[in-house]
């Protein structure tokens, strides 16, 4: 019988989820405003492809360090976002 996540695994893997999620939402903002584009297509699309090779080379694990490191990655990378967002607005 297969065990649940552990709760550190579920909240690594709401940390990975959540700017997914905004990527997306940023992919929206941009193709209504025609700014942005090239950034707001490409982030998702790195999102994926880093969120599944770390996965295959950690063999599932959600807690393995290559895992962690790809969503700090992309939490750093929203956090240069808002702060280039707050310097143009």
């Amino acid at each position: 019988m297969s065990q649940g996540l552990t709760r550190s695994a579920k909240l690594w893997a709401l940390g990975a989820a959540i700017p997914f999620l905004l990527s997306l939402l940023l992919l929206g903002f941009a193709a209504s405003r025609q700014t942005f584009l090239a950034f707001a297509i490409g982030w998702p699309i790195i999102q994926i492809f880093g969120y599944a090779g770390s996965l295959k080379r950690a063999k599932g694990q959600i807690d393995h360090p290559l895992v962690k490191t790809q969503v700090m990655l992309h939490w750093m990378m929203l956090t240069i976002l808002i702060a280039i967002f707050t310097r143009v607005l």
